[in-house]
């Protein structure tokens, strides 16, 4: 039997999570699917996949085998375009991660104006502020912000964001502006839970760092929350300026604590170690560079 077939039955299963899944991805039978994986179990000597009733579950050789195998068979197939006349361009599934919000704001839209260029290219985005397991979810390539030291990922940076403290007009003229961080615990303020310290704004003035300690009535987990919130009137949010989306230019909101730099964090395209980078992967983050670096409201301003 092929190892390629069986390879790519593998990877179908392990990203779809059943058999079910990969034979319709595939577009071959549950039985067929099933008997290549077990037959590529064989070749190797060990078992993949922790089999339920329900679901199939990778065992550690299967999680190694996983994240080595995408890369191979997009390999092949990217050999079999070149030499094949009837391929053109780039081809195939891409599976993206992002956090929600900025995924939202951003990574969308980003995504959009690349598969203008490539419209042979699938594109699969998942959302969630829970960092993906690229391995065992079957991702291509992350988008994050914040902190991406990790050991097993290869890190492409694509520039910066700074967190700034904004409120609207409204709530302004009804309780009055803060001049100091200090201010802020006189002030009701939006607590994004999603950030390391979500009570504790830092904040930098001439090479000093200064912490506000803030209290608020509304917790959220989302900076697009926080932002509708603030916007409404009823409190002070500190949130990155990608998720600003321009109300400060409209005049819904107003930065506050000018002379204060806020945090500042990093934006990247992870993806793993140890792995060839296949050439649609790789078109994305070369897109994303670019188009990151024209995006300036995502850039401290």
């Amino acid at each position: 039997m092929d190892l390629f077939d069986q390879l790519r039955a593998f990877v179908a299963t392990a990203q779809s999570g059943s058999f079910t899944g990969a034979a319709a991805q595939l577009g071959m039978s549950n039985r067929l699917t099933s008997k290549y994986v077990a037959e590529l179990e064989q070749r190797l000597g060990v078992r993949l996949f922790q089999r339920t009733t329900r679901k199939v579950g990778l065992t550690p050789a299967g999680s190694d085998l996983l994240s080595r195998a995408p890369a191979l068979l997009d390999e092949l197939d990217g050999l079999l375009a070149d030499v094949s006349d009837s391929s053109k361009g780039l081809s195939g599934v891409l599976r993206i991660s992002a956090p929600i919000t900025f995924g939202e704001l951003y990574i969308a839209g980003m995504l959009a104006r690349f598969s203008e260029l490539h419209p042979g290219i699938t594109i699969d985005l998942r959302l969630s502020d829970a960092f993906s397991d690229l391995a065992a979810e079957g991702i291509d390539v992350a988008f994050r912000i914040g902190r991406f030291d990790m050991a097993s990922l290869k890190v492409r940076r694509l520039g910066a964001f700074e967190s700034l403290p904004v409120a609207s007009p409204d709530y302004l003229a009804r309780v009055g502006r803060p001049e100091t961080p200090n201010e802020l615990s006189e002030h009701s303020c939006i607590v994004d839970t999603n950030r390391r310290n979500p009570k504790r704004w830092a904040f930098e003035q001439n090479g000093t760092q200064v912490v506000a300690q803030i209290e608020g009535r509304f917790h959220v987990n989302s900076a697009s929350a926080a932002v509708d919130l603030t916007r409404r009137g009823l409190g002070i949010a500190y949130v990155p300026s990608f998720a600003l989306s321009g109300a400060l230019d409209r005049g819904e909101l107003v930065r506050l604590l000018e002379s204060h730099a806020g945090e500042r964090g990093g934006v990247a395209a992870v993806y793993l170690e140890g792995r060839t980078l296949p050439q649609k992967v790789r078109a994305l983050i070369d897109f994303a560079v670019g188009d990151f670096g024209n995006a300036g409201a995502y850039q401290p301003p």
